[in-house]
């Protein structure tokens, strides 16, 4: 047919009659394509406006849901990013209400200060586990007031509730005195400055005295059960004691408030 004139002629007849039907159904198919991103266009502006009328009469109802959406994580991620000492065995007891009621009415007054010698006699005895014990600052004024009133009331309870006196070895401690303390090693202390609650004025060990002398060590007897008594009522007052750590300090308690000592690294 390719051959002959009247099968050229057969050919291209068809060959463009399928190219004009071709034409013209990518026009229409194209018309059809318009019409339908057109329609979908004015949906859309309708929907937009919609909705946009809906949040101007509901935008009370609107903002209350916004707020129960996002509310509860945002208390979960506040409360979880507390900063607490890691390292330590945080006290799970709660404080004494009674205790609590206490110390909402009544201001306590810290003892008047021992003499030096005091102190002197029991740095001879307890040199290896107290070093630097003279001259440690032992001024109530220079601790957290919170604290000096919870730890006062524990000192009181301590005295008329089980008969031990109770003496305060060292209260506020500074960086550098820290830093020195941290450098003998850790049978002394493993916190090097700021990461002790001394600095802050929020902790203080402390011991017993007996005829006028301080017992510090835990050989004694009467003094263990005495740590052991002192323990519990700190506990009750909201204190941590070291009692309850792996290298276990039976005189010393500090307080933890929030947001005071970042997270040890």
């Amino acid at each position: 047919m390719i051959l002959f004139p009247a099968g050229r002629e057969f050919m291209l007849n068809g060959l463009s009659s399928s190219i004009r039907r071709l034409r013209r159904g990518a026009g229409e198919l194209a018309q059809r394509r318009l019409r339908e991103a057109e329609a979908l266009r004015h949906s859309g502006s309708a929907s937009a406006g919609a909705l946009g009328d809906f949040l101007r009469r509901h935008y009370l109802l609107c903002a209350g849901g916004i707020a129960l959406l996002f509310l509860p994580p945002l208390l979960a991620i506040v409360l979880g990013s507390r900063s607490t000492l890691s390292g330590y065995e945080t006290s799970t007891r709660e404080v004494n209400t009674q205790v609590a009621e206490l110390l909402q009415g009544e201001q306590l007054v810290p003892p008047p200060p021992l003499p030096p010698l005091v102190f002197a006699q029991a740095q001879a005895e307890v040199a290896q586990e107290r070093p630097m014990l003279v001259t440690a600052s032992r001024d109530w004024g220079m601790m957290h007031a919170e604290y000096t009133q919870r730890l006062l009331m524990v000192f009181k309870i301590m005295k008329e509730k089980y008969g031990y006196d109770m003496a305060i070895l060292e209260g506020y401690r500074s960086p550098e005195r820290q830093n020195r303390l941290a450098a003998m090693g850790s049978s002394v202390t493993s916190a090097a400055a700021y990461q002790s609650w001394h600095q802050y004025g929020l902790a203080a060990d402390c011991a017993f005295l007996r005829d006028g002398k301080l017992v510090i060590t835990e050989k004694d007897p009467w003094a263990m059960r005495g740590y052991q008594l002192y323990g519990e009522v700190a506990e009750s007052m909201g204190l941590t004691w070291g009692g309850r750590w792996k290298m276990m300090d039976f005189g010393h308690t500090e307080l933890r408030l929030p947001g005071v000592m970042k997270r040890k690294e």
